[in-house]
């Protein structure tokens, strides 16, 4: 199924859950709605459930105006966190619910029934439970009882609010991984709200990640994370150091890693790079003319098969965050206490607030140039080197 959503727009309380919300879903699409609480993740999900309208905006359904059609008729299946299962019926029996309540023009028979509810369960890998109870379950196995109730009813559109938020660490990476397998196996359009990075950049197709009602950025997960189009997505997808960046009397204050003018010339004053811990290059040599800041290393964190760098930067006033694999921290020879140099590879940099010659305009820094990105134009290398 097709879903347009235009304008939409919900309130609370004088204050805008969701503003302005433009989005397009295609068939079969995996979508995460990732953002803070409060955000209007499920807002949105309520709304295209049935179980809450907007003050304003349209949402059509494969053309079909969905707004006007009634919760229980619109063939979408919703899994909420916490399962939301009927504890005095049993497993079978919460599976079976949204068939035998249907309408009785529609409500298939018994033996119809039975036969579906055995399939689904084989299909979520509960196969000979469907006489438990809730109860009997663990909370891996009272989700996958929550999904394939919501499958019962063979919807076009599956929606997920934060399905794996009550579930321990382990049990959320064998279950996601399940369910994108599921996902890919029945075609579903499926619409997946979580505040947890890791799950939607894994699992999605694209991301839509929200902030305070609106859409911040669109996109596949790995542009999302490469290539963020706003600081919001840069400081909440991920980790990222934060540079300030200003105008002084012999250039960019800050800036020691940029052999030449900035690309935007005299239109900003100021300006915010981000860069993400893996893209800082390290550089342990004394050589002379280095490019970038010197640091001292005032701490190593191991964590598996990565090494997290905690970086006193003097120049910048702040420390940073450098990540390297932790099979290399012999080759490199580093250690707490030394001095190094260290530089972006990569950075994306955004003008300040109050000093920006258009709000949407970013610069990527390579390592070796900058491209100047703006949507309504596409991304063009700048002149000169930055």
């Amino acid at each position: 199924m097709t879903l347009e959503i235009r304008g939409l727009t919900r309130k609370f309380a004088g204050c805008n859950a969701l503003e302005e919300v433009d989005l397009s879903i295609a068939p079969g699409e995996f979508l995460a709605l990732l953002g803070p609480s409060g955000s209007g993740k499920t807002t949105l999900l309520r709304i295209l459930a049935g179980l809450d309208f907007p003050d304003g905006g349209e949402i059509k359904a494969n053309g079909r105006d969905l707004l006007s059609v009634s919760a229980r008729d619109r063939k979408v299946g919703l899994v909420f966190q916490h399962y939301a299962l009927f504890r005095h019926l049993t497993v079978a029996e919460n599976v079976a619910f949204g068939l035998r309540v249907r309408r009785w023009r529609t409500r298939p028979g018994r033996a119809e029934i039975s036969a579906r509810v055995e399939t689904l369960l084989e299909r979520v890998q509960l196969a000979g439970l469907g006489s438990r109870y809730p109860a009997q379950l663990s909370g891996g196995q009272r989700q996958r009882v929550a999904l394939a109730r919501a499958l019962a009813v063979e919807p076009d559109i599956l929606l997920l609010d934060e399905p794996f938020g009550a579930l321990d660490a382990k049990v959320r990476v064998s279950l996601r991984r399940w369910l994108r397998g599921l996902h890919e196996e029945l075609g579903l359009t499926t619409i997946f709200v979580t505040h947890d990075q890791e799950e939607a950049l894994e699992l999605s197709d694209r991301i839509a990640v929200m902030n305070r009602g609106r859409m911040e950025q669109v996109d596949t997960p790995e542009r999302v994370y490469h290539d963020a189009a706003s600081p919001f997505v840069c400081e909440f997808i991920g980790s990222a150091n934060r540079v300030n960046l200003s105008r002084g009397a012999r250039g960019f204050a800050a800036a020691e890693w940029m052999p030449g003018p900035a690309p935007w010339g005299d239109e900003v004053d100021r300006a915010i790079a981000y860069v993400r811990p893996q893209h800082l290059a390290l550089d342990v040599s004394s050589a002379a003319g280095q490019r970038g800041w010197l640091a001292q290393l005032r701490h190593i964190y191991l964590a598996g098969s990565v090494a997290h760098l905690e970086l006193d930067v003097p120049a910048l006033k702040q420390q940073l965050e450098a990540d390297v694999a932790s099979e290399d921290l012999p080759r490199l020879g580093l250690r707490a206490g030394m001095t190094l140099h260290v530089s972006p590879k990569r950075a994306i940099i955004f003008p300040a607030s109050g000093s920006e010659p258009g709000a949407e305009t970013r610069w990527v820094w390579n390592g070796e140039r900058a491209a100047a990105v703006v949507p309504a134009r596409g991304e063009r290398v700048v002149n000169g080197i930055f």
